[in-house]
């Protein structure tokens, strides 16, 4: 039998049009009850990587839909719960407070950052995952390790590493910082296979309603689809969703590799659409590869090794719109940043002038050890920290 992905497009911005849009979905794939039974424990995993430029820059799962999918669990006899932990280097909490789920927490949703210093996800736990490529253990939560099922709320968006980033990478968020930095180390696509194998999301519901194309996955630009799709069969959804972005499901990293793996299929005459048709809304996304930052000299270059995790792609990226709002763009001018655990065969060392090639992070240290190379100490550093090592001190920088 063939997989469903409904696509529904939203008739306004208010609660009640995301929450219409929603159920409808939910109700293009035959209700809940084949996969939420009462008293399941359920988490509701949206993505709130960090903070966003706006709550509704595309970058951030809105609330509106994860109360939606709250409710429709609830209404199935499940319990249901809210839970996210930030990117390495950013605070859950800030993001819940930037994108409205403190309002969701005043009436009574459970929102839980898996991070808290007060354990709201329960203490920390060893997972052990059979069968796995790369993955075959993770640090998580006993809140993920005790429950029934897991939805995945993503939002619609391009990705630097991952060309797209939806359901599948956005359980990453259920992982401690450790086993997000090593996801990163030992190879990111194989290993988010390996979790989704392993935690089973039984439904993902794509917030396309405000998505981001470019620079991925915090700083892109909005585009408004005003869409929610969802499916059952999460690479399915997927592969649905990338097509509408403008990928061809085998372009999609993960999409291909889940479906080698076989946690879905990815090809599109399988697959049913109710709702609207893909050549309807479809829209094609800027990659992130064909995005520049004005002002960022040519002769610029950024060396990231696969091993480069969120944390420092996003902080290189930062640091340039904060040297460009700062009037600091002239140093790039010639210069190297390079990120993750580099070596030789990364970049020509003949080639490399020491004062203009700045390593960003704790996984570039024994690099920039072994040049004599500038050096940003975190793990991702703060924006100071960075744009400091490479102005080399040479003027002064009051921002954070």
């Amino acid at each position: 039998m063939n997989s469903t992905v409904s696509i529904r497009k939203t008739c306004g911005n208010d609660f009640e049009d995301i929450r219409e849009a929603v159920d409808r979905v939910i109700e293009d794939l035959g209700g809940l009850e084949d996969i939420i039974s009462p008293g399941d424990r359920v988490i509701i995993k949206p993505n709130m990587v960090a903070v966003p430029m706006s709550r509704l820059s595309g970058a951030v799962t809105r609330w509106e839909v994860c109360l939606a999918i709250y409710e429709a669990v609830k209404f199935a006899g499940g319990t249901p719960v809210i839970a996210e932990s930030a990117s390495v280097g950013a605070d859950t909490e800030d993001v819940i407070l930037m994108c409205g789920y403190n309002r969701l927490r005043e009436n009574g949703v459970p929102v839980v950052d898996l991070k808290s210093k007060d354990k709201q996800g329960g203490e920390k736990c060893r997972l052990v995952i059979d069968d796995a490529e790369i993955a075959h253990g993770i640090i998580t939560w006993e809140l993920v390790r005790d429950a029934d099922a897991v939805i995945t709320v993503p939002v619609m968006k391009t990705h630097d590493q991952t060309e797209i980033t939806l359901g599948m990478k956005n359980l990453k968020g259920l992982l401690a910082d450790d086993s997000k930095k090593k996801f990163h180390r030992d190879g990111l696509i194989e290993s988010v296979v390996d979790l989704n194998a392993a935690l089973k999301p039984c439904l993902e519901i794509v917030d396309g309603t405000f998505a981001a194309e470019g620079t991925g996955p915090v700083f892109g630009e909005t585009k408004e689809m005003d869409l929610i799709i969802g499916s059952k069969d999460i690479v399915a959804c997927e592969a649905v969703t990338g097509k509408i972005m403008g990928y061809e499901p085998a372009e999609v990293p993960i999409t291909a590799a889940a479906a080698a793996r076989g946690l879905g299929t990815m090809d599109l005459s399988e697959i049913d659409i109710a709702g609207e048709r893909i050549a309807d809304v479809a829209s094609r996304f800027v990659r992130s590869c064909e995005t520049k930052i004005d002002g960022v000299a040519d002769s610029f270059r950024m060396v990231l090794d696969e091993s480069a995790c969120t944390g420092c792609r996003n902080t290189v990226v930062s640091v340039l719109i904060d040297m460009k709002e700062a009037g600091l763009l002239k140093y790039t001018e010639g210069l190297t940043v390079i990120a993750g655990r580099a070596d030789d065969s990364m970049i020509d060392v003949r080639d490399m002038v020491p004062e203009k090639t700045v390593c960003i992070g704790a996984c570039a240290k024994k690099f920039a050890d072994r040049y004599g190379l500038r050096w940003a100490e975190g793990c991702p550093p703060r924006n100071r920290i960075a744009i400091d090592a490479i102005v080399g001190g040479r003027e002064e920088y009051d921002g954070e």
